[in-house]
């Protein structure tokens, strides 16, 4: 290894974003089975906004380095790995660890990036991509012709959610800020007002006989009008609790509740379906399984955006010295698209 420095972002507890500090540290070594990637985009997710208050319901103890996905290359291969992997540019989610100039992950775990697209521009799709192709895709199993109902259609995952969906065919409805609804009409979607009156009375117009499936990243008890909302035959995919970031208490609570709410309308005999969504179910029990449904997905969602399907919305580009801003940024909820930490 050359002689370059490990810079990384720790959380050192529940902080407002200037709390974070930075740590200087001797690069680490590829160990068995590992890749040693040197980090050339990580992202700030809504995760890490749970995160510094303590709301992620299983986020590691403090302190520790967050960061949910990172794109880099590949520096330095431990044994048992192809040796090719050397020079390559990959994609990981990690869930934390990925606010670093250099990151060790499990080669196992990584995605080779297509020639072409740059490491910001594929730093926007990792965790957002394949949250919104599988839910769209693996869950609801949307199919050309049917209507979905989108919340935060300008959002992260939301964003390349409505593009994913327009170009399989789907007619999409997308809930957003008004200042976001010319971008929306552009790609194909009908934008409705969620600050403006009853949102739920204003789909139903939209949408008589119901829609075929709704994205809520929303939860809490706004979850009830999602559910409403469906066809018959409809999914509910919710996907988060952003409306309770703030809440104090049990962070397990809300995702309990939307769990309990999930099951509890399974059982019912009407023919809807529910899932709660999770970008790490089936990692802990059947992990090969997990591996190649990611790098399957993942490959999908970068064949996407070569295609011009979707785009790769980069909102700021900030370095990590600069994390701190780029938090508050996210959490201004004025930016649409990904914000990109580069070293």
């Amino acid at each position: 290894m050359s002689a370059e420095e490990l810079v990384e972002v720790v959380l050192p507890g529940k902080v407002e974003p200037e709390g974070l500090r930075i740590r200087h540290g001797e690069v680490p070594v590829a160990g068995p089975g590992q890749v040693l990637i040197r980090m050339e985009a990580t992202g700030v997710s809504f995760a890490e906004q749970q995160m510094r208050r303590g709301r992620y319901y299983d986020q590691p103890a403090f302190p520790f380095v967050p960061g949910y996905d990172l794109v880099g290359t590949v520096v330095d291969t431990g044994a048992g790995v192809e040796p090719g992997l050397a020079g390559v540019r990959v994609a990981a989610l990690v869930k934390v660890g990925g606010w670093a100039s250099h990151v060790l992950v499990d080669a196992a775990d990584v995605v080779p990036v297509p020639d072409g697209i740059g490491a910001a521009q594929a730093e926007t799709l990792v965790v957002n991509g394949i949250t919104a192709w599988q839910m769209l895709h693996r869950k609801a199993r949307v199919r050309a012709g049917q209507t979905i109902l989108v919340h935060g259609a300008n959002g992260g995952v939301g964003s390349v959610l409505v593009q994913l969906a327009r170009a399989a065919g789907v007619h999409v409805i997308g809930t957003a800020a008004a200042r976001h609804h010319d971008a929306l009409r552009a790609e194909g979607v009908v934008p409705v007002d969620y600050r403006a009156g009853d949102v739920p009375a204003r789909v139903r117009e939209l949408a008589p006989g119901g829609v075929d499936a709704v994205f809520d990243h929303i939860g809490g008890r706004g979850i009830v009008d999602s559910w409403r909302l469906l066809a018959p035959g409809g999914t509910l995919v919710s996907y988060g609790s952003a409306s309770t970031r703030d809440d104090e208490g049990s962070k397990q609570w809300p995702v309990l509740k939307l769990l309990g709410r999930v099951w509890l309308w399974n059982a019912l005999p009407n023919g809807r379906r529910a899932y709660f969504y999770n970008a790490w179910a089936g990692h802990a029990l059947a992990k090969d399984r997990f591996r190649a449904r990611l790098r399957a997905d993942l490959t999908q969602v970068f064949a996407a955006l070569q295609r011009g399907d979707i785009t790769a919305r980069i909102a700021a580009q900030l370095p990590l010295a600069r994390v701190a801003d780029a938090l508050r940024l996210a959490e201004s909820g004025t930016v649409a698209g990904k914000i990109v930490l580069t070293p």
